[in-house]
C-alpha cells in the first residue's frame, strides 16, 4: 500500500513538472524568436486598427447641433468636426442641418438655430443630446413626448449671442459648453447605444469589394465594376427651385468637396471648403403641415437612395422601424458599411432631382 501511495505522488509530481514546462514553453515561445528550418521568424501581436473619424471604444455620450442654413456659404462655424452630420428641408424651400460630434472639443459651433420635429428622429439614432436655439410647436410637443435630452438656447446656458452676425442667425455654443449644461440638468453623457452607422476601418468598400482592376491587351489598367455601381464624381441635388447642393470628388484627398447654391461652402474660422468622405442621399416623402409651410418627413418605413464614396456611388434601400431606432441602409440586401470618415446624410424629398455621374 506504501508503495503505491509512493507511486501516485511521484507520477503527479510528474504531471505538474510537465504542465509547468509547458506553461513555461509558451511563455517563452511567445516572447522571443523561433527558428523553423534555420529561418527567423518574429511572433507578432496582432494590432487593431483604429477608425480615425472618432473613438470607436469611448462611450462618450454624442452632440448634435440644430444649424442655421439661411446664411451665406462661408458662414458656418466649426461643422467640419462632426462625424455624422443630416440636412433635411424645412419651411420657405430652404433647409436645416444637423451636426453630431462625439471625441472632439470644437470650440465655436454654429450659427444654432431651432429645432425641427423629424430631426429628433435622426438625433434618437446616435443618443445624442440635442442642442437648439428654439423650436417649432411640433418640436417642442415630440421633445417632451419622446423623452429627448435637449438644450435650449432660449431657456438653457450652453449658447453665446455673436454681434457680427445679424439676429436670429448669431447664436453659438461650443462641446464644453453644452457637456456643462448637460451637467446642470443631470443628463448622461455616455452612452452604448451611439453608432448609428457600421465602418470599414479598412476603406474598401465599393471601391475594392465591387471593383476590379485588370489590364487589357494595350497595357492599360481597366477598371470593371459590378452592374449597379457607377462612377460617381460630380454628384447634384435639388431641395427646393433655390437650393441645390452639390458635391465634387477630390481623389487625391479621397473626399468630396461640398458647394451650395453653386458656391463653395466653407468654415468661417478654417477658410477651408467643408468636405466629406462619404455621401448618403435618402428620399423621403413630405408634406406641408401649416400655412407658415412647416415641413413632415416620412422618417419611418422605407425608401430608396444612394451610397456615395471613393469616387463610386450604388442605389441603396433605406428602412427605419419607429421614430427611436436606427435607419438601415442596404446594397444588394447586406447593410453598407460607410468608410472611416465623416458622414453626410443629405435627406431629399422623393421627387426632387439628384444627378450623379
Amino acid at each position: 500500500m506504501k508503495k503505491n501511495k509512493k507511486k501516485k505522488i511521484f507520477l503527479l509530481i510528474i504531471f505538474l513538472i510537465l504542465i509547468i514546462l509547458v506553461i513555461l514553453g509558451a511563455i517563452y515561445f511567445s516572447k522571443h524568436k523561433f527558428i523553423p528550418n534555420g529561418k527567423k521568424y518574429n511572433f507578432k501581436p496582432v494590432v487593431e486598427k483604429p477608425l480615425t473619424v472618432f473613438d470607436e471604444h469611448s462611450n462618450k455620450r454624442p452632440i448634435a447641433v440644430m444649424i442655421d442654413n439661411n446664411v451665406d456659404p462661408d458662414s458656418h462655424k466649426g461643422l467640419q468636426d462632426a462625424y455624422l452630420t443630416y440636412e433635411c428641408i424645412v419651411e420657405g424651400g430652404l433647409t436645416r442641418i444637423m451636426a453630431i460630434f462625439k471625441d472632439v472639443n470644437t470650440a465655436t459651433i454654429g450659427p444654432v438655430r431651432s429645432s425641427r420635429h423629424y430631426f429628433l428622429d435622426y438625433a434618437l439614432e446616435s443618443d445624442a443630446i440635442y442642442a437648439h436655439f428654439g423650436w417649432s410647436k411640433f418640436a417642442q410637443n415630440d421633445i417632451k413626448s419622446l423623452g429627448v435630452n435637449n438644450l435650449n438656447g432660449l431657456y438653457d446656458k450652453g449658447f453665446w449671442r455673436d454681434n457680427h452676425y445679424v439676429a436670429p442667425h448669431n447664436a453659438f455654443t461650443s462641446i464644453e459648453k453644452i457637456y456643462n449644461a448637460a451637467d446642470g440638468k443631470k443628463y448622461r453623457k455616455t452612452s452604448d447605444n451611439w453608432m448609428a452607422l457600421k465602418y470599414d476601418v479598412d476603406q474598401i468598400f465599393l471601391e475594392k469589394k465591387y471593383t476590379t482592376k485588370t489590364t487589357n491587351e494595350e497595357g492599360k489598367e481597366v477598371t470593371t465594376t459590378s452592374p449597379d455601381v457607377k462612377v460617381a464624381n460630380n454628384i447634384s441635388m435639388t431641395y427646393s427651385p433655390s437650393q441645390k447642393r452639390s458635391y465634387i470628388y477630390n481623389k487625391d484627398e479621397g473626399y468630396y468637396l461640398r458647394s451650395t447654391n453653386g458656391h463653395k461652402h466653407t468654415d468661417a474660422v478654417t477658410k477651408k471648403q467643408y468636405h466629406y468622405k462619404n455621401i448618403i442621399i435618402e428620399k423621403v416623402k413630405n408634406k406641408t403641415l401649416d400655412s407658415y409651410g412647416r415641413q413632415d418627413l416620412d422618417t419611418t418605413g422605407s425608401g430608396d437612395g444612394y451610397f456615395i464614396t471613393n469616387g463610386y456611388a450604388v442605389p441603396i434601400k433605406w428602412s427605419k422601424s419607429t421614430r427611436k431606432s436606427k435607419t438601415i441602409y442596404t446594397y444588394n440586401n447586406e447593410e453598407i458599411k460607410v468608410n472611416d470618415g465623416n458622414t453626410i446624410i443629405q435627406i431629399v424629398p422623393i421627387n426632387n432631382n439628384v444627378t450623379i455621374n
